[in-house]
């Protein structure tokens, strides 16, 4: 979303019966969700299924031109579908790949989904949202339920 706004062309891939979550959260108007109105803004959007072969040669035509891939699956993943580093830099040896997970690329827990409730709940990102002696709290929802104060009440 914030390359976008900054000018660059974002395509983002979908598997296609499996479309982002995020489609779906919050009110929608006309059937669209809003919340996918403000994540989706500046970017065109295609359906691959990457475990394809299909999709995984047209996932390699696209990086041939790309500066800049995201990825968000679980370590392992792209190698299993042949769509690995190794793959992508033969594609394009210009290629910037950044790989985000819930729990990094290696340790105990890097085969574990992770996801931003599951950030958000732990304790040391908690402590960052919280206001002068009060109690830790989750980081600003993109659907508040009420306003906050604003600006924040000095205790």
């Amino acid at each position: 979303m914030m390359l976008g706004d900054f000018g660059a062309d974002v395509v983002k891939v979908e598997h296609p019966r499996k479309p982002d979550p995020s489609r779906g959260h919050g009110p929608a108007k006309d059937g669209i969700g809003l919340w996918w109105k403000v994540l989706g803004r500046n970017k065109r959007t295609i359906t691959l299924d990457l475990s394809t072969p299909g999709g995984r040669d047209t996932l390699l035509a696209l990086a041939a031109d790309a500066d800049v891939i995201v990825e968000n699956f679980r370590p392992g993943t792209l190698e299993r579908w042949g769509l690995g580093w190794e793959e992508l830099s033969a594609a394009n040896p210009r290629l910037v790949l950044a790989r985000v997970t819930g729990f990094g690329q290696f340790g105990p827990y890097s085969h574990r989904p992770g996801f931003g409730t599951l950030a958000e709940g732990d304790e040391r990102l908690r402590r960052h949202h919280r206001r002068a002696r009060r109690p830790p709290t989750l980081p600003p929802s993109a659907w508040p339920t009420r306003s906050p104060p604003w600006p924040p009440r000095t205790p």
